[in-house]
């Protein structure tokens, strides 16, 4: 919250119904890391204490004496101290915010959810190639789609599909399970290790929903992507049917959330009375109308669960 930008802020968690901060007592880079883990920012670059980004809305401290191992998905996962907070050691004054930044990015696509895959790697950006002993599929592209905050992938693109880079290629033989928070923990080639050229730059196409605001990737204020804007939906009829399909794009399980309940959103209000069956595939295959009577204090949200695929084990 309050950040320079989605990737920066206080840090902020929702438990026993309400918003509330966490102290920054022991607060450090591992505790941060896993936070930019969380909410699909990449890697902490820096930690900030002293309420650096605001005291917050006024809630309480809600968590304090983070100790992160570092590898968690969730700041929940984490060891904290379960007792009272002491006024005295920790109030709003010292709310823990982050930095991150993201790793991966997509370039060259025709929005933010689309475009040629490219890695960080020793402060060098680079692309992934598209073949090897494993070649690029759904699977590397949706942990891509995921990582980058959009919804589900739409199609992996291969043979240099959004064109071709100048720079380093970092991987080859990506192979992604699919659990992963960012295509650098799929298993692939040792980095710059391959014979592959740009015309294999590996790319893919994801659907331009996201949601923000929330406590993780799975829930928030749903956003969709249209001539080159996010924007909003507006809450009229918004209902569990709706959520269902907005959390099947993330790959997530769902709960409907109305009211701006994950605060105002700004900019265009795209949907109004959205109505779905509930088996659609993606948001824009419901039925919908024309924005007339909204505000972004109607702004729809959603609480989803990532769910997690099955595997056999022989």
């Amino acid at each position: 919250m309050d950040g320079l930008d989605s990737c920066s802020g206080r840090v902020e968690v929702f438990k026993d119904g309400q918003w509330g901060t966490v102290c920054d007592d022991g607060w450090d880079l591992s505790d941060a890391a896993v936070v930019c883990r969380e909410v699909g920012c990449g890697d902490a670059t820096e930690v900030k204490r002293g309420g650096n980004f605001g005291r917050g809305s006024g809630g309480p401290i809600k968590i304090h004496g983070v100790n992160c191992a570092g590898s968690e998905l969730m700041l929940s996962s984490c060891v904290s101290d379960d007792g009272a907070v002491d006024p005295s050691v920790c109030d709003i004054s010292k709310s823990a915010g982050v930095i991150c930044q993201s790793l991966v990015r997509l370039v060259n696509g025709d929005n933010s959810c689309s475009g040629r895959v490219e890695v960080n790697h020793d402060g060098r950006w680079g692309t992934v190639c598209d073949s090897g002993l494993y070649s690029w599929d759904s699977i590397d592209g949706q942990v891509v789609c995921r990582e980058v905050g959009c919804g589900d992938i739409i199609r992996a693109e291969v043979t240099a599909y959004f064109g071709q880079c100048s720079g380093p290629i970092w991987l080859s033989s990506v192979r992604c399970s699919g659990l992963e928070t960012t295509v650098r923990y799929c298993g692939s080639s040792s980095w710059g290790d391959n014979i592959c050229q740009h015309e294999s730059d590996a790319g893919v196409l994801c659907e331009p929903i996201k949601v923000v605001n929330g406590s993780n990737q799975c829930s928030g204020t749903v956003l969709i992507l249209r001539d080159g804007r996010w924007g909003s939906v507006c809450d009229n009829g918004w209902d569990v049917a709706d959520a269902q399909v907005v959390c099947r794009e993330l790959g997530c399980a769902r709960e409907a959330k109305r009211g701006a309940y994950f605060g105002e959103g700004s900019g265009p209000i795209w949907m109004n009375n959205v109505n779905c069956v509930g088996d659609e595939s993606i948001l824009s295959a419901c039925s919908g109308s024309s924005v007339s009577s909204c505000d972004h204090t109607m702004d729809a949200g959603v609480i989803c669960r990532r769910k997690l695929p099955c595997f056999k084990t022989f």
